[in-house]
Order: C-alpha cells, then sequence, then structure tokens
C-alpha cells in the first residue's frame, strides 16, 4: 500500500512540474530550392520570437524547367529530415519549383508532403496567392526573376489561382544571385508601368530580396505589393497557430 501511494505521490508530482514548463516552441521548417540555403533572414526580421526556423534545400541545378524534375525527387527525404529535426509544420520555400506545372501541381507537392510527414504543410506558391487575396487582388501587375519560359508558367498558374495578369516582366536568370534592390525595384516599377489598371503588384522569387521594398514600392504604385518570401513565412506562420501579422513592412503583412 505504502509503494503504491509512493507511485502515486510522484506520478502526482511530476505531472504538476510538466504542467509549469513552457510549451515547446513552434518549429517551421523550410525546404528550399538552393542546396545550402540558410534560414532567410525575413524569417526573424518579420518573427523574431516564438518560432524556430529550419531549413533544408534540394540542390536544384537553377530556375529552368529542367532543374526543377531533376530536384523534385529530393523533396519528400528533405522534408522528412526537417521532420527528424523537430519541425511541427513544413513550407516548400521555393516559388517556380512548386508553381511551374500549374496550380493543381502545386497542391500535389503539398500532399505529398503533408502525407509523408503527418505535418502541415503549405508552399511558396499558396503563400503569393494568399497574400494576394488578402490585398484583395483581381487584375495583377507582376516582376520576376524569371525567363519567359518560366514566366508563362507563372501567368498560366496565376490564372488558375483567380486573378487576371495585367502585365509580368523578368529578370531572365537562371538563379537569383546577386540581385541588388535596386535591379527588383527597377524590374518592378517596369512591370507595373506596364499595366496601369493592376490593382496590385507581384515580385516572385524567393531568391529576390523584397522587405524592405515593400513600403517604397507601395508608395510608389498606390497599390498593394506581395513578395515571394514574406507573404510565404506569412502563409506559413498560419499553420504554427500564430498571427502572422506584422507592422512596418506593407499594407498585407499589416492586415493579415
Amino acid at each position: 500500500m505504502a509503494s503504491t501511494r509512493r507511485r502515486f505521490l510522484q506520478t502526482a508530482a511530476l505531472a504538476s512540474l510538466a504542467a509549469k514548463l513552457p510549451a515547446a516552441q513552434p518549429v517551421l521548417g523550410m525546404i528550399f530550392p538552393p542546396a545550402d540555403n540558410p534560414v532567410p533572414p525575413e524569417a526573424t526580421l518579420l518573427y523574431p520570437s516564438g518560432i524556430t526556423f529550419l531549413a533544408e534545400g534540394l540542390a536544384f541545378s537553377g530556375m529552368t524547367i529542367e532543374g526543377y524534375e531533376e530536384a523534385l525527387p529530393r523533396l519528400v527525404p528533405a522534408a522528412l529530415k526537417l521532420k527528424q529535426r523537430g519541425a511541427t509544420a513544413i513550407s516548400i520555400m521555393g516559388t517556380s519549383i512548386t508553381f511551374y506545372k500549374g496550380a493543381a501541381f502545386n497542391q500535389e507537392l503539398i500532399d505529398r508532403v503533408q502525407q509523408a510527414t503527418g505535418l502541415p504543410t503549405t508552399s511558396m506558391s499558396t503563400g503569393i496567392v494568399d497574400g494576394l487575396k488578402v490585398a484583395g487582388a483581381k487584375r495583377v501587375a507582376v516582376a520576376t526573376a524569371y525567363t519567359d519560359e518560366v514566366n508563362a508558367t507563372l501567368e498560366r498558374f496565376l490564372k488558375e489561382s483567380g486573378f487576371q495578369v495585367a502585365a509580368i516582366k523578368g529578370l531572365n536568370l537562371l538563379r537569383a544571385t546577386g540581385v541588388t534592390e535596386q535591379q527588383v525595384m527597377d524590374i518592378s516599377l517596369a512591370a507595373f508601368a506596364a499595366a496601369p489598371q493592376a490593382d496590385a503588384l507581384l515580385v516572385s522569387c524567393g531568391g529576390l530580396k523584397t522587405i524592405h521594398l515593400l513600403t517604397p514600392l507601395e508608395t510608389q504604385c498606390k497599390v498593394p505589393v506581395v513578395s515571394s518570401t514574406p507573404h510565404a513565412l506569412m502563409n506559413a506562420v498560419r499553420l504554427l497557430g500564430i498571427s502572422p501579422r506584422v507592422q512596418g513592412f506593407g499594407t498585407v503583412l499589416a492586415k493579415s
């Protein structure tokens, strides 16, 4: 009887201690096309506390159809690595690698990862759609890092997702490395100038640094601006049960 009582008291004490411990911090696992892509600085700039960020890469050869096809077999293994490292949700953080075969294929990739890991999953392409919906966009001007071939697949994806593409202009790059903020600003303004009736501007490519351009672009264009990395993070944070709303980085994040 005494032994049973001691076990009962020990169990009760452990349960009481566990109840007082802080809950584990949610962990967002991110899968990037490049092999060694670190956690982007935008993640901790927008969400400096309360979330742990992890990164895995696919080692793709470039922003071409062939590059995407070669890299995608490594998607699920990368997701499983993130789960082993403690991820509680996953985002496939490549825009073109998730939109290049259309909206249904983007969802198929999300489903593959979710079924393999059992974790809530989203993608960067879903993030830009989420951002455009928050913006109330219908007719969009689009600036990208991509070639005309990849731009054509983005235009199809956006149309399938319910948006009109008023104009689309790209930097014709195979890799978005070494691109300056001024280059991003210039291609964005050129795309918007070609679509005076656009009600939103989309800047697509996770490799383009746009976080500090969102407000200046909105000031010049007078419309909401959505961009791959910031709004993919906004979308992914929702999976963690955390409000993604952030002030100071454009109207979309401010009201998300």
